[in-house]
């Protein structure tokens, strides 16, 4: 790693992660951890410390570093976790996942990212990591996951994922459409239980095929 990466990260974990209230010390250690740059296309890693989302291919992108931070605090990981994935992208949130739990499960809906994730995350050398191209809306994986995590915002609020959670588990979702959207932590309370409290507001790509409201016309 050049000196100019490590101080491009290091700036990116104080100004843009820490400053947007991620104050757990593990959470901040993962972005030193795992090479954000690895995970950037080619073409667009001079933007791989910058707080902007990066354009990927199918009109997809990666999240926020600040997001992404959130995202990894809210769920709480202790590294026992089996963890489910909604929205692979290129890999960066699957590997901090990994890199912070026993075993994920990645769904990603274009093979051609899930391909991409494989890859960046076989050259990091993780293993106990799953992607699996599939569209998450039609895929039942038939398990239950200590935590949950969807990368993409639902326009209208589906109640699959929180039943895919084990007693205790909990689901990271944002909820909404642009201009303003909601990131939610769902913990599974009981068989039957759910619990809801909101985090922060974002805007971030909606899940494609995810249910959305009908149309209001004259």
């Amino acid at each position: 790693m050049t000196i100019l990466t490590a101080d491009a990260r290091e700036q990116m974990i104080e100004q843009q992660v820490r400053a947007w209230d991620v104050l757990d010390a593990r959470v901040l250690q993962i972005f030193r951890l795992v090479p954000r740059e690895h995970f950037v296309p080619e073409q667009q890693r001079f933007r791989a410390y910058a707080d902007a989302e990066v354009p990927l291919p199918h009109a997809q992108h990666m999240l926020r570093p600040s997001v992404a931070g959130r995202l990894l605090q809210a769920l709480e990981l202790t590294g026992s976790e089996h963890v489910l994935e909604i929205g692979t992208g290129t890999g960066f949130i699957t590997a901090c996942l990994r890199t912070m739990a026993a075993k994920v499960r990645s769904l990603e809906i274009f093979p051609e990212l899930a391909e991409l994730a494989r890859r960046n995350l076989s050259a990091a050398n993780l293993r106990d990591v799953d992607v699996v191209a599939a569209d998450a809306m039609q895929f039942d994986t038939g398990k239950r996951y200590g935590a949950i995590a969807v990368t993409a915002s639902l326009p209208v609020y589906d109640e699959r994922f929180q039943k895919q959670l084990e007693i205790g588990g909990r689901l990271f979702v944002v909820v909404g459409d642009a201009p303003v959207m909601e990131a939610r932590l769902i913990r599974r309370t009981g068989e039957e239980t759910w619990s809801s409290e909101s985090l922060f507001e974002t805007v971030i790509d909606p899940l494609v095929n995810a249910r959305r409201l009908p149309e209001f016309r004259f």
